[in-house]
């Protein structure tokens, strides 16, 4: 894959990011309530992410929308953390090491916004995932924290920014 350019979302990306998030919950079977899929503004992500101390980044190609991630505080816990959000990527896009440049531009934005902690769920199987948080230093941790909404993420994970 190339011409691809990892940029802030804009309002006009807000279907292609939601077609993006609900096509990998249907290709990786992800359970549709109790996760991201049931968020109610999942279609309105460009004015979601701009609310304060929040960022949601889109990786563009050829005029599509494929990959996003972001980062807000994390609800319902101290002002000093915040949750990495809606990382997903299209098939095409995985082992490319675009995974790891989004990252990277999210975690640098969480500290630039002032957190000093960083935390995310995911799913058991999402290997892949998994192994790109521990190599930027997320642990596991033993239970949820803050109020997600996301009661079907059974793996928690905790980084200090």
């Amino acid at each position: 894959m190339e011409n691809w350019v990892i940029r802030k979302i804009e309002k006009k990306d807000n279907q292609g990011v939601a077609q993006l998030i609900r096509s990998v919950f249907d290709e990786l079977n992800i359970p549709k309530v109790g996760t991201a899929y049931a968020d109610p503004y999942l279609d309105l992500m460009y004015e979601e992410y701009s609310k304060p101390k929040s960022a949601y980044f889109v990786v563009e190609s050829q005029g599509r929308v494929v990959g996003v991630a972001g980062v807000a505080p994390l609800e319902n816990e101290a002002a000093s953390i915040c949750e990495l959000q809606k990382m997903y990527f299209a098939p095409e896009t995985r082992g490319l090491g675009i995974g790891s440049q989004m990252m990277t531009i999210c975690l640098q934005t969480a500290k630039e916004l002032g957190f000093e902690n960083c935390y995310l769920e995911t799913m058991p199987y999402m290997l892949d995932a998994q192994k790109l948080y521990k190599k930027v230093g997320f642990e596991y941790i033993d239970g949820p924290m803050g109020a997600t909404g996301h009661t079907s993420c059974p793996v928690w994970m905790l980084k200090k920014l």
